[in-house]
């Protein structure tokens, strides 16, 4: 078995680096993590905004975190909120479009004070009934939206249409009145 796979993904983050407005939003950077300037200079022309993570790669390709799907039965959105308590969370379904929402108070972590918060808007798909918008929230951290898109009657299949008598003519005739002999004028 060659090894090549391996080591060459190992330079994917150095081809593709992070952005700090990546959608990973909410993990904490490591003072090693932050591109040197001599690295950024000689790899690649890029902006002070980024950053490795080369530990991370490999979770992140195959998680499924911060995803959406959309398939004939549902949409499907994950989004990594670990940072976020359950209180601190909303989805709304409003004007055609899913919203999640995420906000904390200003708090201190091992790095000083830190407030996080977050909105995303997504916009629901024909077909999806939006009363049937479900979440969930595992325990590492992974909210998941459903949508689940309405259930179309097969094709091919037939309704006999019952034909209801009225009792009445569809046209109803108006009496007519004689009509006057126009009067000539002097």
């Amino acid at each position: 078995m060659s090894l090549l796979p391996v080591l060459l993904s190992e330079l994917e983050g150095l081809r593709r680096p992070a952005s700090l407005f990546d959608q990973y939003f909410g993990d904490v950077l490591l003072r090693d993590e932050l591109l040197s300037p001599a690295l950024s200079s000689a790899a690649v022309p890029l902006l002070s905004t980024h950053y490795l993570r080369p530990w991370r790669t490999q979770h992140q390709r195959h998680s499924g975190v911060s995803h959406l799907a959309d398939d004939k039965d549902a949409m499907r959105i994950n989004l990594d909120v670990n940072q976020f308590k359950p209180e601190e969370l909303s989805v709304k379904v409003a004007d055609g479009f899913v919203v999640v929402e995420g906000e904390h108070e200003e708090r201190q972590d091992e790095h000083g004070f830190i407030s996080r918060s977050f909105s995303r808007r997504y916009k629901l798909p024909d077909g999806v009934d939006p009363d049937a918008v479900s979440s969930t929230l595992s325990t590492d951290g992974v909210l998941v939206v459903t949508a689940p898109k309405k259930a179309l009657p097969p094709p091919d299949s037939a309704r006999s249409v019952p034909i209801t008598q009225t009792q009445q003519p569809a046209v109803q005739q108006q009496p007519q009145q004689p009509q006057q002999p126009e009067k000539p004028e002097h």
